[in-house]
């Protein structure tokens, strides 16, 4: 496992006018619903743009899917969005990347884009199909995920990010009617927004795939993608389970180690943004969430506030049950401490045992922490007075099969009251039911704590 940082970027400032917003935009692509569901070398014979360079092998082979794509590739991509590349660490079965606004993740099979701040998240969509068909010779989506927490400066966003109702109608001329929009919880108070495609959705590219205005796409669009290669019972042949907290106004002493003018660091003119990161992780104890041995952290600090983190946890995805191996995969945070709009997000997907003293758990699974124990983790370094959690958990193609009915129980149990002890009450907890995938998420408040008005320049109002 290996990690490149990008020496131009790691010494700069990163900051914006403004109140930075927090809350990210994630964008979770699908080509397969796994690896070994990949297209073979035949079946894209003839289909990859030739002349292309693509990335220079490893030493035991060459890269599967999506990870053949050259870095710069990628990075060209993430010009679309309005972010750079500050650093890659090389797993097993991932790459991930940090970004100057939040994170890149790309496996063979799935590439997932989270971005932060005025970022545009949804116009590299194109280019990322775009890429996945010239390299890959990949000829349709599988599934599409985009989702988002409810923002709190929206009139600072650009192009389809204004507005909910803007960034549904960008989806749904890419994905036409194979997409479905929710929104999840209260509209006049915390809540989360989900765009999500049915498995085979066939998009259509616009005649441009490279829009250069912040304008939605073409509506009568010139080429498409061609059938879907996978048959309509294909799902995903491992628990994919994908676990985010959302946590804001941090109390003041969860802020403070965000701030690099504090005698705890030296000063960050002088100190890279790496360096600042890993000391976070280490005094926040974020560097000890999952088992150090089976763990490769990418953290940065920001000047003059801020943090971002990647995890690659051991090979970087969960594996198939094919073989039975309990697999790996990622978590990723990212903080904004700013009094008034503090916000910190934990986005995880690795497999977890099913509870602190199961027996049945051995290996690197055994010492992971199971879902509440986690989940109280964060919250206890990140102090938040309101905080929502989503989990996503993958669902058998079939009623009867064999623990279809304890994965949704498990779900929907995990976030009981009592999830947090004493000091916060839950204020909702929501269920769904999609194609391949149960939601549950729950919203949850500290006792006693009275929401405060939002105030930037001459500007007042409710908090999200």
């Amino acid at each position: 496992m290996t990690a490149e940082l990008t020496p131009s970027i790691e010494n700069q400032a990163l900051t914006s006018p403004g109140p930075f917003e927090g809350p990210e935009k994630l964008l979770e692509v699908w080509f397969a619903p796994s690896v070994e569901e990949l297209p073979s070398a035949e079946e894209v014979e003839g289909k990859i743009t030739g002349g292309l360079k693509t990335r220079p092998a490893k030493e035991n082979g060459g890269w599967q899917g999506l990870r053949k794509v050259p870095r710069e590739i990628w990075e060209e991509m993430l010009d679309i969005v309005k972010c750079k590349v500050l650093s890659m660490v090389e797993g097993d079965d991932l790459d991930a990347y940090l970004l100057s606004e939040s994170s890149l993740f790309v496996a063979p099979h799935v590439l997932i884009l989270k971005t932060c701040g005025t970022t545009l998240n949804l116009l590299g969509l194109y280019r990322i199909i775009e890429i996945a068909r010239e390299y890959c010779g990949f000829s349709n989506v599988w599934r599409c995920f985009y989702s988002r927490k409810s923002f709190f400066f929206p009139e600072r966003q650009e192009g389809p990010h204004k507005d909910w109702r803007d960034e549904v109608q960008f989806l749904d001329r890419v994905f036409g009617t194979a997409g479905a929009a929710y929104t999840v919880g209260p509209m006049n108070r915390d809540h989360w927004l989900l765009y999500i495609t049915t498995p085979n959705s066939q998009p259509i590219l616009p005649s441009d795939p490279k829009p250069s205005t912040l304008s939605l796409p073409a509506s009568s669009p010139s080429s498409s993608i061609s059938a879907p290669a996978f048959p309509s019972s294909s799902t995903i042949t491992y628990q994919d389970t994908t676990l985010e907290i959302l946590m804001t106004h941090l109390s003041p002493t969860a802020r403070a180690p965000f701030f690099h003018d504090s005698d705890s660091f030296a000063s960050p003119s002088t100190t890279p943004g790496h360096v600042l990161g890993e000391a976070i992780s280490r005094k926040l104890g974020i560097d000890e969430l999952f088992s150090k041995e089976e763990t490769t952290l990418d953290s940065f600090g920001f000047d003059p506030c801020g943090y971002s983190a990647n995890a690659v946890i051991g090979s970087g995805l969960p594996v198939s049950g094919k073989d039975g191996k309990e697999g790996g995969g990622y978590f990723t945070i990212h903080v904004t401490p700013e009094e008034g709009w503090s916000y910190a997000s934990f986005e995880c997907n690795v497999p977890l045992p099913s509870s602190s003293s199961s027996s049945s758990s051995s290996g690197a699974l055994a010492k992971r922490p199971d879902l509440q124990t986690l989940i109280r983790n964060v919250v206890n370094i990140f102090q938040p007075s309101r905080l929502s959690i989503t989990l996503f958990v993958s669902t058998p193609p079939s009623p009867s099969s064999p623990g279809s009915s304890e994965a949704e129980v498990k779900a929907w149990n995990s976030f009981g009251t009592d999830l947090l002890g004493n000091e916060f009450v839950r204020k909702d907890r929501i269920g769904y039911e999609f194609d391949g995938y149960d939601l549950v998420f729950a919203c949850f408040e500290k006792k006693g704590w009275v929401e405060p008005k939002l105030e930037f320049g001459s500007e007042a109002k409710e908090s999200l």
